[in-house]
């Protein structure tokens, strides 16, 4: 059933609507290719539960990772565990439905959270390379800047102005005329396949959107670019050359992440995406949505010593824990 509405209509009177549904596409195909992408996106979404799940884990059981950089890394994989499951079991759930609906509430709700997680990545990497930056370039004043009471802090204004500042514009679209269709072609409810199908006059409302969410993206990635230029320039200056490995190794890390992470996110919400073939945009949405929190564990826990040693650990505890 493609459209679903309640018919409000008077006698004589021009019609209105209201929508109470819509229909998430996701990957065409036929059977056979649906299976495969159910099975492919089940198995990266518990792939990525245990990969993160693994880091909150080394974080809290080994004492020495009991620092300010673990611990904000520790935030990011939790993070990245709630960004991919903002969409991925819905997309799971919709790919096996033969009617593909999300309700109204339900594809807004996805909305706000999709978008409020994303803006807290942002603040959270940002935050991340100030630790970084003063960590090496002031090693002296760090112990007493980053303290645990500070880092707290830090993460709890990522997070609350991550969630506080899309309530109203989101409010604001869900009360959009969506008259024309309520077929989205794509595998979440977004902003730009959401406006697709409005049938008002929306600029206001998705300019005030489009302003906030550019803003966030660049002046998160200006201040980390900086952070990092700053910081390479400590690194260089560093007399050891194991010191410089050590950091550029820390700091490589996070720089993958950034860039695997801002590098989609801006082809798709800042370069002009017209005329861009709806299967890339959903390649896109898919590498930043769901591949990226994938690859985090790995590259951190690959290029970081004491983390593999942290999570050797655990897993020789649980194994014990296991067999006892």
């Amino acid at each position: 059933m493609p459209f679903s509405f309640i018919d409000l209509r008077p006698m004589n009177k021009s019609a209105m609507y209201v929508m109470t549904e819509f229909v998430l596409l996701g990957f065409p195909g036929c059977w056979e290719i649906q299976i495969f992408l159910f099975s492919l996106f089940l198995a990266i979404y518990i792939l990525t539960l245990l990969g993160n799940g693994a880091i909150i884990c080394a974080v809290r059981w080994d004492p020495r990772l009991h620092t300010p950089m673990y611990f904000l890394l520790g935030n990011f994989a939790f993070l990245e565990i709630c960004y991919v499951s903002s969409t991925v079991p819905n997309m799971l759930i919709n790919i096996l439905s033969k009617t593909k609906a999300i309700s109204f509430s339900g594809c807004f709700l996805q909305f706000y959270f999709f978008s409020s997680l994303g803006t807290t990545e942002c603040f959270l990497l940002a935050i991340m390379a100030y630790d970084r930056y003063l960590a090496i370039c002031h090693p002296l004043h760090y112990p007493t800047v980053m303290t645990g009471k500070f880092c707290g802090m830090l993460v709890s204004l990522c997070w609350l102005f991550g969630f506080l500042g899309y309530p109203i514009p989101i409010f604001f679209i869900s009360q959009l005329p969506f008259c024309a269709s309520n077929i989205i072609d794509h595998f979440l409810c977004d902003m730009d396949p959401l406006m697709a199908l409005s049938c008002g006059p929306a600029s206001i409302t998705e300019f005030i959107f489009n302003i906030q969410s550019s803003l966030v993206l660049f002046l998160t990635i200006i201040y980390i670019l900086r952070s990092y230029i700053l910081l390479l320039r400590a690194v260089f200056q560093v007399p050891s050359a194991a010191g410089r490995k050590k950091a550029i190794s820390t700091c490589g890390s996070h720089l993958a992440v950034v860039s695997l992470f801002y590098g989609t996110v801006m082809v798709m919400y800042v370069s002009p995406t017209y005329g861009m073939p709806t299967l890339m945009q959903k390649i896109l949405t898919l590498v930043y949505s769901i591949m990226t929190p994938l690859f985090n564990p790995l590259i951190y826990s690959l290029r970081n010593k004491d983390m593999k040693l942290a999570l050797r650990n655990v897993l020789i505890s649980m194994r014990i824990s296991h067999n006892s």
